[in-house]
């Protein structure tokens, strides 16, 4: 069994994400959000769609990138 990195739990169905070049585990989709999902810069929430990216700053919607002063990015319709 493995043991999650981020709840500690050892569990059998604990599972790897590769991401960055380094390996993770995890036992839930959770946990590993919680540990490499990106947060908004703007309302600091884990960002688990796509989101948009300027300038090295993550945003969850182009509204939290407005507010930000990213007027030209906008959400995919």
């Amino acid at each position: 069994m493995a043991v999650c990195e981020v709840c500690k739990n050892d569990y059998e169905l604990a599972f790897e994400v590769r991401a960055a070049g380094a390996v993770h585990v995890f036992d839930s989709i959770e946990c590993a959000a919680q540990k490499i999902a990106p947060i908004c810069d703007n309302c600091q929430c884990r960002i688990l769609g796509h989101g948009l990216q300027a300038d090295g700053q993550f945003f969850c919607c182009a509204h939290c990138a407005r507010e930000q002063g990213f007027a030209r990015l906008v959400d995919h319709a």
